[in-house]
């Protein structure tokens, strides 16, 4: 959880806020044994009402948001919700938005996809008083999302919620679609079973393949003409060739509402985009989690392709649109689909890519962060760009295997007491995770020492004070250099230094010195070296 988020160190007392919102005390339990949980009560997290008043209770007693949502529409959690909105601040705080000082003041995002709960607009309206545009086509949501704005009239000047119009498809859209590959899977099904009937009465091969003939080009394709559907199609030729094979058939490119290009407008600029996509393939696969009932209809939380496809038509939108989004965010709901998105980001040339992990109870969730914008203030990435182009010293080195509750900068923190220990001065930007140091012959030399969290439990290594006296005897002159440290998917970091002022000599002792923090970081922090 995010260290300013207010239940990081003080989760909700369930007892305290059913003693001020009766309508919520209906729901809380307090159990027989253990006297903190008796103390703070619980809730029946399967319980679609009890989880939905904690929500109102949550915005009504911390953040001052009168708040509500009918029956079966996403329920969200409050503290993930504020994770979302504190890490986007943190973006912003890294990397601030270019322009004059009123542009850099007034912050404006936009929430793809808000919902009937409008929760990040107005969390993030509460919270950092930013301005937000919240995007959706329900009517239900629309409705809603509005009436939450309204009940809210110290925030109403802040958010707009606009009517997306348009689809990316032809014809009735996305559900259509949905609809046409459906009765597809049905007819399968049903030509297959007539199949199935007849083939087992074939007494030889020949025959057999009679039956095979007559299921392709007269029951499905007879069936097929009967439901109204062109059978010329390659979706369908895919079917015919395996037909129980669903997955042939799945629309896997996004062809649902408008996601940003026809959304923003041409003369808009934002300072962020966030969203939290429709995860899912399938309902069925929506529902799966027996652990939770966050509700959520078929609109909120499906989409052919899942959020895979949603989150690559966002990057072709962002591709479009560029700098009119400072940073373009949205949350991944598997991990796995980061190897995916992530080579596709760098392939089109982003210049900032950010990642995070937000976990809460049973459930995690993966920030996905990038840029086309180059911070104003980014000297370091224009020094080490510019030294690289010159012929200059660049080293780095991949960190893979971190464990879950390692932190970036737990990890910066360790390289900079390394580089310290090794005798170097340095200057550290965390929130950019850069370090500026200078090696001086007066600093090398001294006591070397593990990285100051890990002195309890680590001895100094022969071989990296071996490494230090090669520093002391290579080294005759100051050495600039520079290190970034970059998060490339949850686990991984990529650790680059560039050696950008110093004689001949002083490349010898840079590369000594960067292996040595290599083989320090891996040693202490990787599960896989």
């Amino acid at each position: 959880m995010h260290p300013r988020n207010r239940y990081a160190e003080n989760p909700p007392d369930f007892s305290l806020l059913a003693s001020l919102y009766p309508d919520f005390g209906k729901f809380v339990s307090f159990p027989p044994d253990g006297t903190r949980k008796r103390r703070r009560g619980r809730i029946d997290w399967t319980d679609y009402n009890a989880t939905r008043q904690l929500t109102r209770v949550l915005l009504d007693h911390d953040y001052g948001i009168k708040w509500w949502i009918p029956d079966g529409q996403l329920c969200p959690a409050v503290p993930n919700r504020v994770n979302y909105i504190h890490w986007i601040a943190d973006l912003l705080s890294s990397t601030p938005v270019l322009g004059n000082e009123n542009e850099r003041k007034q912050v404006i995002g936009i929430d793809i996809g808000t919902g009937a709960s409008c929760i990040y607009p107005l969390l993030g309206a509460a919270l950092h008083s930013w301005h937000f545009v919240g995007t959706d086509f329900t009517p239900v949501a629309l409705s809603w999302a509005q009436k939450n704005v309204e009940q809210n009239e110290h925030l109403t000047q802040l958010i707009e919620i606009r009517k997306v119009e348009g689809n990316l498809m032809a014809g009735d859209g996305l559900y259509k679609e949905m609809a046409e590959v459906q009765k597809i899977v049905t007819s399968a099904s049903e030509c297959q079973v007539a199949y199935n009937a007849e083939l087992s009465t074939a007494a030889s091969l020949k025959e057999r393949e009679k039956c095979h003939v007559l299921f392709d080009h007269k029951k499905m394709d007879g069936k097929m003409t009967e439901l109204g559907y062109d059978t010329s199609t390659q979706m369908y030729s895919s079917l015919k060739e395996d037909p129980m094979n669903v997955s042939q058939v799945s629309h896997k490119e996004y062809n649902g509402p408008l996601v940003l290009c026809g959304i923003v407008k041409e003369f808009e600029k934002f300072s962020f985009c966030m969203c939290n996509p429709p995860f899912f393939e399938s309902i069925q696969e929506a529902g799966a989690n027996p652990h939770t009932a966050c509700g959520g209809t078929l609109e909120e939380m499906v989409c052919p392709g899942g959020e895979l496809s949603f989150i690559t038509r966002m990057i072709e939108d962002s591709l479009q649109l560029k700098g009119q989004i400072h940073w373009y965010t949205t949350l991944v709901g598997r991990k796995v689909n980061l190897k995916v998105l992530i080579p596709k980001l760098r392939r089109m040339g982003v210049t900032m890519l950010r990642t995070t992990e937000f976990s809460q109870g049973r459930t995690s969730r993966w920030g996905l962060a990038w840029s086309f914008t180059l911070p104003e203030r980014n000297c370091l990435y224009n020094n080490i760009v510019l030294q690289h182009a010159s012929g200059r010293q660049c080293i780095s080195f991949i960190l893979e295997g971190l464990p879950r509750q390692c932190r970036t900068d737990q990890i910066f923190q360790a390289l900079t007491q390394h580089l310290e220990d090794l005798g170097a001065i340095c200057q550290v930007d965390i929130s950019s995770f850069s370090i500026s140091g200078i090696i001086s012959q007066n600093s090398i030399g001294q006591d070397m020492h593990p990285p100051q969290k890990q002195r309890s439990v680590c001895s100094v290594e022969k071989s990296l004070v071996s490494q230090q006296q090669v520093l002391s005897d290579i080294h005759k002159s100051e050495a600039q250099f520079n290190v970034l440290v970059f998060e490339q998917a949850p686990g991984t970091l990529l650790v680059k230094a560039c050696l950008l002022k110093g004689e001949n000599s002083s490349a010898g002792a840079f590369s000594v010195m960067c292996k040595s923090a290599e083989q320090m970081l891996k040693k202490y922090y990787c599960l896989k070296s």
